[in-house]
């Protein structure tokens, strides 16, 4: 009991501005991103009208040639998996504080001991520290930002530059139909 109380307690900063000094970067780990359904099964629709309009022509023009290799419904469902690195700051009162790092940083970035400015932002989860959106480094005047994955480049250009096509094709149709 008497250990508890010497142990100092960690804070998570409750401002979009955090000043203080890096005490430690912890071990990282991954987390997976969601991605939601509506996106989901709106870009694999509007990439299905270009896959079916393909096979059509492919069947007409009795040419061969296999589709590469498409990825499942529950790989893209699953989402992209980002590095976590929980970081440690203290403020210039000498509370500690808890932050995360999303995506990966250089090494030679940031240093324990370096006075930075962090612009965070809330995750919507009480249980999760607020998250690194900007670092400004004061002891080496650098300005970074982490850079996690995004929901786009995890389903891929192919299948976006796919689902674009598809939904002009879509549109055209649609307006063919109207307008004739």
């Amino acid at each position: 009991m008497d250990s508890d109380l010497r142990r100092p307690r960690i804070l998570r900063p409750t401002g979009r501005i955090f000043t203080g000094r890096v005490v430690r970067f912890m071990d990282g780990y991954t987390r997976e991103m969601k991605v939601g359904q509506p996106v989901l099964v709106a870009v694999v629709a509007a990439a299905g009208v270009v896959q079916l309009v393909t096979l059509l022509a492919r069947t007409l023009l009795k040419v061969g040639g296999g589709a590469g290799a498409r990825r499942t419904w529950k790989d893209l469902k699953k989402g992209p998996e980002f590095l976590v690195t929980p970081v440690r700051l203290r403020d210039t009162g000498g509370q500690l504080y808890e932050v995360e790092l999303h995506g990966h940083l250089a090494q030679s970035a940031v240093h324990p001991g370096d006075h930075v400015q962090l612009t965070l932002r809330d995750q919507g989860d009480p249980d999760l520290p607020p998250r690194i959106e900007r670092i400004v480094n004061i002891t080496t005047t650098q300005w970074l930002t982490p850079r996690p994955p995004t929901v786009w480049s995890h389903l891929g250009p192919p299948l976006l530059l796919q689902a674009a096509v598809g939904a002009l094709l879509v549109v055209l149709l649609l307006a063919l139909v109207i307008f004739v």
